[in-house]
Order: C-alpha cells, then structure tokens, then sequence
C-alpha cells in the first residue's frame, strides 16, 4: 500500500521556544520517521515560535489584535490529511500551549468543504504526549475528543506518550531516562502512526467521509435528513 501523496502535520506544543531542546520533539521524531520512511510528508510546527493570538475568530487580527499568525498555520492544517497534537504534562493536564491551538481549531471548525461538510471531515487525528508526572490518559482522551468533536476521524490506538518517574526526575531524551527505550511507549507510538497512515489511506481512497445526512449547508437550506421536519417538503 502507498502513502506517498499523504501528508502530516505534527503541531510541537511545548513550553519552549527554539532552539531549546524539547522533550516532545524527541517523541514527534520516532512517529515522523516512520511517516517518512513511507512516503508521507510530514510538516512540523512548534506552536510557540508564533505569535498565536487568543481568541475564537479565524483571525484575531479582525478582532483587535496586531499580529496573529494561525491564519497561515492554519492552512498547513488544512493541506494535511493527518493531524497530531503534541505536548507535556503540567499539573497533570495539557500544555497551555495545546489548549490555546486547540482553541484556534475550534475557531475555524464552522469553514465548510466543497461538500457542504465541516472542514475537518476526511481527515483524521492522533496525540502524543511526554512528561514525569502522571496524566497521559488524561491529557489524550481531552485532545482526541476535541479533534473528533471538530469533524476529525480519530483510529484505534490514536494516542501515545512517555512519562518517568513521579516528581523531579529525567524527562524524555535526558541521558540515563530510558524514555527512547522503553518497549511500551515504542510499541504504542508504532501502533498509532500506522493505524493514522492506514485511516488517512482509507478516508483518501474513499473520498472522505460520505456528505449525506452531515452537510451544514443542506441543513441550513431547510434539509433534515429523515429527521422528522413537519415544515419541510
């Protein structure tokens, strides 16, 4: 099977600005590699290195801020057919960072494709996440709700993440940490980047999800699909 026209997107939701090494990064890069290895393009973003404005609009510009740069990031979101939000654990949640990207996708979520669909539809999303404290369940069951709440197709085994010790202690890629190492967060991270690849060659070949009975234009035209609607003929 080819996966040579698909593409990625892993968005880096870390507290840290380049150049300064990332933890998460290391994690993005063993899932990458096998994208890579198969064809797929992969983009990656470090969320933080942009001025990401807060907010619920499209562009935050129109709404008083001067500078806001998801606009252009949010088009490499919509040239990917795989999405994957990465991040740490802090006091056992998700990174500020990741909850404001999430934010700005939900900001967009209401854009229609050609279909009349939501503009997500067709492709599908994945998380993963690093840190050493406990939450990666936690912290993957509210990204993977999020991305399929906004029209994303989310396969089995869509999550993966390396946590250590409990406390102060080695995080990913410190020396002596076992993270890159470790069988559990290998098999899992090995898992979910195929069953993405596989979902997105799915959803491709099939030309995305089937529009009846999901198009908000047909529903804001009067259209109820076989809900009962008294008023429309």
């Amino acid at each position: 099977m080819s996966y040579d026209d698909l593409k990625a997107l892993f968005i880096n939701c870390t507290l840290k600005r380049s150049p300064e090494r990332s933890h998460t990064e290391g994690l993005i890069d063993r899932s990458r590699a096998i994208m890579a290895k198969n064809g797929v393009g992969v983009d990656v973003i470090r969320a933080i290195d942009h001025d990401i404005a807060t907010g619920v609009w499209p562009d935050m510009t129109e709404h008083g801020w001067e500078r806001d740069e998801w606009p252009a990031i949010h088009r490499r979101v919509l040239a990917a057919d795989i999405l994957v939000l990465c991040g740490p654990i802090w006091l056992g949640d998700n990174s500020s960072v990741l909850k404001r990207v999430i934010e700005r996708l939900y900001a967009c979520s209401s854009l229609l494709n050609d279909a009349g669909q939501y503009a997500y539809y067709g492709r599908v999303g994945g998380c993963l996440i690093t840190g050493n404290e406990d939450g990666v369940k936690h912290c993957a069951s509210n990204v993977l709700y999020s991305l399929q709440h906004l029209g994303y197709t989310i396969p089995p085994q869509a999550d993966a993440g390396w946590i250590g010790a409990a406390g102060p202690g080695p995080s990913y890629l410190d020396p002596g940490s076992g993270g890159p190492e470790n069988d559990f967060t290998n098999r899992n991270t090995t898992f979910m980047t195929w069953n993405l690849m596989h979902l997105a060659r799915m959803l491709r070949d099939a030309g995305g999800i089937p529009a009846h009975g999901n198009q908000r234009s047909e529903w804001d035209a009067g259209c109820r699909f076989d809900y009962e609607n008294p008023e429309h003929r």
